[in-house]
Formats: C-alpha cells, structure tokens, sequence
C-alpha cells in the first residue's frame, strides 16, 4: 500500500507504539483496560472522554486486511472483541494458545 519501514521506526511510529502500550496516562491502554473488565465501548468511550485511535481504526484496519487477504490475528481478535461478541478473556486464550509460526 506504499508505506514505507523507516516510517514506522521514526517516532511517529514505534515511538507513539510505545507510550500508547506504556504510559498510564495513554487513552488507547486506558481503553484496553476499560474493555478488559468488560465495558462496553460507548461506557470505555464516556470514560475515556476523548478520541481513542485505537478503537477508531480497528474496523479500517480489519477491512483491509480482508482486501489485501493480509493475516492480522491481533486486529482480527480485537475486532470480534469489539463488535462481535468475544470476551476478552477468550481473545487472549485464543491468541495465546495460537498454533506458532514463522512470522
């Protein structure tokens, strides 16, 4: 799709990659928190109070996987968390018990 490697390894990228999954103060992990004890999104959304990318994108990134027949198990996990129906505790046994392979 044109992206380009060294784009992701700036700042912008791994970086942002980083805070989001470290700092308590990142409204993404906040999110994934709220999600994890079972809140819905609209509830996760009022808590958060502010955009939460990581919730926004999820169904762009899940569509084109499909277009592009890309195999993204967290995206597609997340996403059957978010819209389909599947416990958090399900996706994380799921994903971690996932047949391993080269990737």
């Amino acid at each position: 799709m044109g992206g380009q490697s060294k784009t992701f390894y700036g700042l912008t990228g791994l970086g942002d990659l980083i805070v989001t999954c470290g700092s308590v103060h990142s409204r993404n992990r906040k999110a994934g928190e709220l999600i994890g004890r079972g809140y819905s999104i609209e509830e996760t959304r009022k808590q958060v109070g502010m955009t939460i990318e990581s919730v926004d994108n999820i169904d762009v990134a899940y569509k084109l996987a499909k277009k592009y027949n890309i195999e993204m198990p967290i995206v597609e996990t997340v996403y059957e968390v978010l819209y389909g129906g599947l416990s958090p505790k399900d996706a994380v046994n799921m994903l971690m018990t996932r047949e391993q392979k080269s990737e």
